[in-house]
């Protein structure tokens, strides 16, 4: 009965085909003849296997899943068999179409990973006029995010970070002039462009780019997830391309070691010299993909070769690279926060490197890199492994300033709302800020750090909480400073020290700008992007059309074109949401916290 069916849908595809293409007759002549051959074929016996000159391409095709839609065939297996046995017929084309390929390892559904998160509310400055928060260098949600896009899904709403989507751009905030003040705050307030009422404070944080010849020694541990999840090219093949990346940008000085997990966690290459590069090629190259995903392992015994290795006063760091998919041994997310976590007193940070699809955790690749005093990044493509590991050398590996937080206290008698943008992860308790007990992230060197906080004045008349029936705005606390919005303090640590430095500067009403600078206006464009592919509640008057413009207006001097290519991701995923395009299951687009 199966190859009936599969006779019927072929002998109609071919004969399509050749009807198609009348003006060859002699193509016609011979699509007719192999559809007649194949009507008339005997149905093979059930067993033994059909002898060898019957097997080919007809014996491959299966007809488990013949869809039909109005003309259009949907089986991917007609379609195949046909291409094979009958010459190329544009008409037929145009009514026969592969489906999308089935996922790896005949996994039936996405099983991606993302921590559910809510914005931030708008807060009443007369109710709760500080906020407060831990800095956030990591962008693997921007890159992550463009890979679906590239791929026409539109992404869950929780795999979009809106920090993160703000801190993958440079926008040349200016650094300190030497490593004795390991960073540089500044702010500008403007418009915010979709409210021209409300108006956006940036705050831009620029670390001391430490040049790579400058960099001290390196103690580097490649931790490579091998198990059988990584078996596709945008895993294992892609991971091996951006790791010899690193490779090469390795001194004599330098130590590298291997360890790979899979079932079992082991060694592949003991600590060795960096410029011993074709033997660290050639371990990288050995690797092969299968088994189970015993991550826990992996990190203990990575950690143990970084212990063993340890350069005093110089740059100690794990690199988990992994689609995040544990499955094996230690396998609870909290269990290996608190591994991770104990181990970051050592001096040892972690790095995570995200890959592939699927199946990825971004969930716990991101919170592993948190408690490791480490950064996430997703590596989509070789360019973004070049970016992160090359060109971002210095940031990602040399840490200059640690546990990094933000208070900004805003001036009731100036500002009536406040919201910030992203961090909602990140938000700590006002008491935190001066806790040097309580971890935040750090900053690399050369490291960018942007936030954004979209506020309305007093008396604007553009507020969005509706008035208290039994509360008004408090008025200015005696003796306050009547003509600053808000007052900005940053808490760092330098590597190796427990107390904390203090730095604060305030923000004057005066600094208002009649217009956004360049980089603010780019910024606001790349949030705008992020709440917009949250659900949009918080665009004003901007829609998709606007955030392109504004973003391409804003685009300046964009030597790796980045910029333009966020750009023509705005237009791709408009385009999306327009026509309906995939969307992810939203079973798979949030992990419970």
């Amino acid at each position: 009965m199966q190859r009936r069916v599969l006779v019927t849908a072929l002998s109609a595809a071919l004969l399509l085909s050749a009807c198609s293409s009348a003006p060859d007759s002699k193509q016609a002549q011979q699509a007719s003849a192999a559809a007649s051959m194949l009507s008339s074929a005997p149905p093979p016996p059930p067993s033994p296997p059909a002898p060898p000159a019957e097997r080919g391409a007809l014996a491959e095709a299966r007809t488990d899943q013949i869809v039909v839609t109005g003309t259009r065939v949907r089986s991917p297996e007609v379609v195949a068999s046909a291409r094979m046995l009958a010459a190329p017929a544009p008409a037929a084309a145009a009514v026969l179409y592969d489906m999308p390929a089935p996922p790896p390892h005949g996994q039936a559904a996405n099983t991606e990973r993302y921590a559910e998160r809510d914005d931030n509310p708008v807060q009443r400055a007369s109710e709760q006029p500080v906020s407060t928060f831990s800095i956030d260098v990591d962008t693997g949600s921007y890159s992550n995010v463009r890979r679906m896009i590239r791929q026409g899904v539109r992404p869950p709403a929780d795999a979009v970070r809106a920090e993160e989507f703000i801190n993958y751009f440079d926008y040349g905030h200016p650094g300190p002039a030497s490593l004795d003040t390991p960073f540089r705050a500044t702010t500008e307030i403007a418009p915010a462009p979709w409210n021209a009422r409300r108006h956006l404070l940036m705050i831009g944080i620029k670390g001391y780019d430490v040049p790579k010849s400058d960099l001290p020694p390196a103690n580097l541990v490649f931790l490579l997830d091998t198990s059988g999840s990584m078996n596709t090219p945008d895993k294992l093949p892609l991971l091996k391309q951006a790791f010899a990346e690193l490779t090469a940008q390795l001194r004599p000085q330098d130590r590298v070691s291997i360890v790979v997990y899979a079932g079992s966690a082991g060694l592949v290459l003991p600590p060795t010299a960096g410029d011993r590069q074709d033997e660290i090629l050639a371990a990288l190259d050995r690797l092969e993909a299968g088994g189970s995903t015993n991550g826990g392992d992996g990190i203990r015994l990575a950690y143990a070769m970084a212990r063993r290795a340890f350069i005093e006063g110089g740059v100690n760091r794990v690199i988990l690279a992994t689609d995040g998919d544990f499955n094996v041994g230690t396998v609870d997310g909290g269990s290996l926060d608190t591994m991770v976590a104990d181990q970051r007193a050592s001096g040892i940070a972690l790095t995570t490197l995200g890959f592939g699809q699927g199946n990825y955790n971004d969930a716990l690749a991101e919170r592993l890199a948190d408690a490791g005093d480490g950064n996430h990044a997703y590596i989509d493509t070789l360019q973004e492994a070049r970016k992160v590991l090359v060109e971002e050398l210095s940031s990602t590996l040399l840490t200059i300033a640690q546990d990094v937080k933000i208070q900004v206290e805003f001036n009731p008698a100036q500002v009536a709302e406040y919201r910030l943008i992203g961090y909602e992860n990140r938000m700590l308790a006002r008491e935190d800020f001066a806790n040097d007990r309580v971890d935040a992230g750090d900053i690399g060197a050369g490291h960018e750090v942007t936030a954004l906080y979209e506020i309305t004045l007093a008396g604007s008349g553009a507020e969005q909480l509706p008035p208290l029936r039994y509360g008004a705005a408090q008025a200015a606390a005696p003796g306050a400073r009547g003509d600053e919005l808000a007052h900005l303090r940053l808490r760092y640590k330098r590597p190796g020290e427990t107390t904390s430095r203090l730095i604060e500067t305030p923000v004057p009403r005066r600094a208002i700008r009649a217009e956004p600078g360049e980089s603010m206006r780019f910024a606001a464009s790349v949030a705008a992007w992020a709440d917009a592919l949250r659900g949009g509640t918080h665009l004003g008057t901007w829609d998709w059309r606007a955030i392109a413009e504004g973003a391409r207006a804003a685009r300046g001097h964009d030597r790796w074109r980045l910029r333009g290519e966020f750009v023509d991701l705005v237009d791709a995923s408009r385009a999306l949401v327009a026509d309906g395009g995939r969307m992810e299951d939203p079973a798979v687009s949030a992990v419970a916290r």
